[in-house]
C-alpha cells in the first residue's frame, strides 16, 4: 500500500517531468486535487519533535513509538499530543518491522503474586553471552518484583553460589532485606551454602516448578529487555568492559526507560510514588 504523501510526490513528478495535466495525474495516482495541492506546514516545535525522535531511535535502536512517546511524556515532561508525535514518527519512517508471532496453545500458568511494596519479593536469574574472543560469560540479574527495578547485574566468567551470596549481600546493604526471593532450580540456587545463608538471613526462597519459567515471569521479562535493549547491541572485549556497560545500562533502565508493565513510567518513578 503506497501512502498518499508518496502518491502525491509521484503525481507532481509526472506533471513536472512529463507535462501531463494535474487532473490526469490525480486520476492516475488515485488522489484528489486537494491532496495534490496540499503543502504541509512545519513549525519549529515539529522540528524539535523530529529531532528528539531521531536521537532517541538512533541511541535506542530497538525502541518503538510507544517507548519513545512515553519517554518524551513521562521522563522529559513534554506535553505533545500522541497523534502529533506519531504523525511525525511515521513521516520520518522510523517504524520498527513487526515480526509475526506464532500462535501457540499453552496451558494457563499459575497467577503470580503481585507485591504491594518494595522488598516484599525479589527475583533472580542467570543469562549467558560471549566476549569478542569467543569466551562465554554469565550475568546474574536481580530485580524487585514490585517496581521491576534492576537491583544489580553481576558479570563474570563464572558465578558460583558464593558469588551469588556476595552479590545479594551487597544489594541488601543499600536496599534492605527482602522477605522472599524467587528463583529457578539451578545448581547455584539449590546449593547448601545459599539455603543456609537464606535461613540465617530469614529470607524465604521460592523455587519455581521445573520446566515452568512463566512462574518466574518478572525476571524472565526483564532478561528479555536486557538481551534486546542492551546485550545484543554491543560486542564486549573483556569482563571489565561488560560490567561497566551493565552498570551504565542499569541506571538508564531504572531512571529513564519507560516500563509498559508500570503504565509507562520508570521503576524509580514507581518507587517515588509509593514513598
Amino acid at each position: 500500500m503506497v501512502r498518499p504523501s508518496r502518491r502525491r510526490e509521484m503525481a507532481r513528478h509526472s506533471v513536472r517531468e512529463y507535462g501531463i495535466s494535474i487532473r490526469l495525474a490525480c486520476v492516475a495516482f488515485s488522489i484528489s486535487r486537494t491532496c495534490y495541492r496540499y503543502q504541509p506546514t512545519l513549525s519549529d516545535e515539529n522540528a524539535e519533535i523530529a529531532d528528539w525522535l531521531i536521537r532517541l531511535t538512533d541511541h535506542q535502536r530497538n525502541w518503538g513509538f510507544g517507548l519513545c512517546f512515553l519517554y518524551l511524556r513521562n521522563v522529559k515532561g513534554f506535553r505533545w499530543n500522541h497523534k502529533r508525535v506519531y504523525r511525525i514518527y511515521r513521516e520520518l519512517e522510523l517504524n520498527l518491522r513487526i515480526k509475526p508471532r506464532k500462535r501457540l496453545k499453552r496451558d494457563a500458568p499459575e497467577k503470580l503474586a503481585v507485591p504491594t511494596a518494595s522488598n516484599q519479593s525479589w527475583s533472580m536469574d542467570f543469562m549467558h553471552d560471549q566476549l569478542s574472543d569467543g569466551r562465554s560469560f554469565r550475568l546474574f540479574n536481580v530485580i524487585d518484583d514490585y517496581n521491576r527495578e534492576g537491583l544489580g547485574i553481576e558479570v563474570d566468567l563464572s558465578l558460583p553460589s558464593a558469588r551469588v551470596i556476595r552479590s545479594l549481600e551487597q544489594i541488601i546493604e543499600w536496599r534492605g532485606k527482602p522477605a522472599a526471593i524467587r528463583c529457578d532450580n539451578g545448581p547455584e540456587y539449590i546449593s547448601g551454602a545459599l539455603i543456609k545463608w537464606a535461613a540465617k538471613r530469614k529470607i524465604r526462597l521460592d523455587y519455581i516448578q521445573p520446566g515452568k519459567p512463566q512462574q518466574n515471569a518478572y525476571v524472565e521479562r526483564y532478561n528479555r529487555t536486557v538481551r534486546y535493549d542492551w546485550l545484543n547491541q554491543h560486542l564486549f572485549e573483556s569482563i571489565a568492559h561488560a560490567q561497566d556497560a551493565a552498570t551504565r545500562w542499569l541506571w538508564t533502565y531504572n531512571h529513564e526507560r519507560p516500563n509498559m508493565a508500570l503504565g509507562g513510567i520508570t521503576p524509580m518513578q514507581k518507587l517515588s510514588m509509593a514513598a
